[in-house]
């Protein structure tokens, strides 16, 4: 059994998208005691920015390992979630600190059920591509014997 760069490039990325994974979940979380009225806005904005721009470095870290190791299709998967962060990230309110939520506009109903169904979406998307990396993993184990 050889260890080559792509499966050094899987085993990272099963490992960070198992912090993602746990983002996502937090995310929505804090989406939901939002809507109950459990936790206000301005403590709920502090905690969840603060995870905004680790999570896509995070993203970014092992997409950046498939492209080294020449993993062209788990890249394309991938392209989607990280130009939807970047378009995000750009068009996010003016705030003060780096983030997305800003706590004067979070409880509108529109942008709390929009950051719900993203987090839906994200966390899907992270379960997905843990076993989707599992599988390449393994691929690149037994492919390089």
């Amino acid at each position: 059994m050889a260890f080559t760069f792509a499966a050094f490039s899987y085993i990272l990325a099963l490992i960070i998208d198992a912090f993602l994974i746990f983002f996502a979940i937090f995310h929505i979380i804090a989406f939901d005691e939002l809507k109950t009225d459990y936790k206000n806005p301005i403590d709920q904005c502090n905690s969840l920015n603060p995870l905004v721009l680790p999570e896509y470095a995070l993203h970014l870290l092992f997409n950046i390992f498939f492209l080294m190791a020449g993993e062209w299709f788990t890249l394309a998967l991938n392209v989607p979630l990280i130009a939807y962060h970047i378009n995000r990230y750009r068009n996010r309110p003016v705030m003060s600190g780096p983030g997305l939520y800003d706590p004067t506009s979070i409880m509108n109903h529109e942008v709390l059920s929009q950051c719900q169904r993203e987090g839906w979406i994200k966390l899907a998307f992270y379960l997905l591509a843990f076993f989707y990396y599992l599988y390449g993993m393994i691929v690149s184990l037994i492919s390089a014997a």
